[in-house]
């Protein structure tokens, strides 16, 4: 298979709330979806990228522009025989993971199409539905954060996820864990904590979590692994792990019990199956994290998860919680906390054309790959 066209649709889709974090406050979400074309077929990919460097070091800006000028180019002309030739092809620039992502997850989908198999089984999944949780961001006070709790533990959601950070963690933890004694919970710092607050985390075995999740920056192993001694509680990593060799690494030091896969942060499908490798070798749990996508992203999560080294729930929500509209169809719907894998091929949703114009925010970058 070679590629013949990409476009890159620049969209603009409101959140349908505010959602902060430690990294600060989104109301919408400015992304690229990659569109690949190979004759008549179609693949998507979505890149994750942020506005600003908060995440990681990548930008949406900046991702368009190594897109442009770098990766497009190592795929025209290619024979693309298998779904890992992308990742080969794409090796020899560094870093830009998400960049990168979202390029190999367009040709994933275009290849399951073609072979025509649904994504999850293209990447070996086993399941025939994903368990989720939700990631409730820092809310104004406490009183709104327990009546969304609530909300969401009625919508079935198997596990609940809070973001912290100093200042905003030990009393709304203390009220949800009281108000929700038997529920599943895990808490989530995106980094904001710092060596001196080693000592306080270390108490927070009292919550009962499932596990707390990168409480500190993504260099500090060392302070993860001194963390994980101290604690009965599971430690998970995020924004520390890019892919498999950081995965090892952290198994040998011991810093985390747990990983949060994100596609896009370990750089694509391939990276991704070869982090569920190590994981297997060494006993790591795995979930799937999300980077608040649209159902093109929210797709690919699905598949992932739907292999059998992802045994927690992950972050893949419901489209409604999301978007007033979500660009496929039919729309990612949670039933009594778990989301069916879909059987039909590529994705296994649709892409609504008419919904990227209703998002853009400019006319697309085109692209002719071929010969």
């Amino acid at each position: 298979m070679k590629l013949t066209e990409v476009r890159i649709h620049r969209l603009h889709m409101p959140l349908r709330f505010r959602f902060e974090t430690s990294f600060g406050v989104e109301t919408h979400r400015r992304l690229d979806i990659v569109e690949v074309r190979a004759g008549e077929r179609v693949g998507y990919g979505e890149c994750v990228a942020m506005e600003a460097p908060v995440y990681n070091e990548e930008t949406l800006d900046g991702a368009r522009a190594v897109l442009v000028q770098h990766l497009l180019p190592r795929l025209a002309g290619a024979e693309l025989r298998e779904p890992e030739d992308v990742a080969r092809l794409l090796a020899p620039v560094h870093g830009n993971r998400m960049a990168k992502s979202a390029l190999e997850c367009a040709v994933w989908d275009l290849m399951a199409q073609e072979r025509g198999l649904p994504l999850a089984r293209l990447l070996g999944g086993t399941k025939e539905s994903v368990e989720v949780g939700v990631s409730l961001g820092i809310e104004p006070d406490v009183d709104t954060l327990l009546s969304q709790v609530e909300r969401h533990v009625g919508q079935g959601y198997r596990r609940i996820k809070l973001k912290v950070k100093p200042g905003w963690d030990e009393v709304p933890l203390g009220e949800v864990r009281a108000a929700f004694p038997d529920i599943a919970l895990t808490v989530d710092a995106n980094t904001a904590y710092r060596a001196d607050d080693l000592g306080r985390l270390a108490t927070w075995d009292r919550f009962r979590l499932d596990y707390i999740e990168q409480p500190f920056p993504e260099d500090e192993l060392l302070l993860h692994a001194e963390l994980a001694r101290r604690m009965e509680t599971a430690v998970c990593l995020d924004e520390s792990v890019h892919g498999a060799a950081d995965a090892r690494l952290v198994a040998h030091l011991g810093a985390a019990r747990v990983i949060n896969v994100k596609v896009g942060r370990v750089g694509g499908l391939a990276e991704t199956l070869r982090l569920c490798e190590v994981a297997r070798e060494h006993g790591i749990a795995l979930w799937c994290g999300g980077m608040l996508e649209t159902g093109v992203g929210r797709a690919v999560n699905v598949a992932v998860a739907s292999r059998p080294e992802f045994t927690m729930p992950g972050d893949t929500a419901g489209s409604e919680r999301y978007w007033d509209l979500d660009l496929i169809e039919p729309p990612v719907v949670v039933t009594d906390g778990r989301i069916p894998v879909p059987a039909a091929s590529g994705l296994g949703y649709k892409v609504v054309p008419e919904r990227l114009r209703r998002y853009a925010v400019e006319p697309p970058w085109v692209g002719h790959l071929a010969d």
